[in-house]
């Protein structure tokens, strides 16, 4: 999955839940909120490294996975 900047909706869609419980978990768990957050930068983390691989692999010629 690629994010580019993902705003509460588009997180709340993949998470499968409301909006407004992503808000909930912010304001009121506010440890539960931060896990979440923190997924989703691992996985754009990932993303980008994946982006950063192929790029390097292109600039070298080789098309090995």
């Amino acid at each position: 999955m690629f994010y580019m900047k993902l705003t509460q909706q588009d997180m709340a869609r993949i998470l499968d839940i409301d909006a407004r419980t992503l808000r909930n978990w912010r304001k009121n768990k506010p440890k539960l909120y931060d896990i979440v957050m923190k997924g989703f930068a691992v996985d754009k983390a990932i993303d980008e490294s994946k982006k950063n691989y192929e790029n390097l692999r292109d600039m070298v010629g080789t098309k090995n996975s």
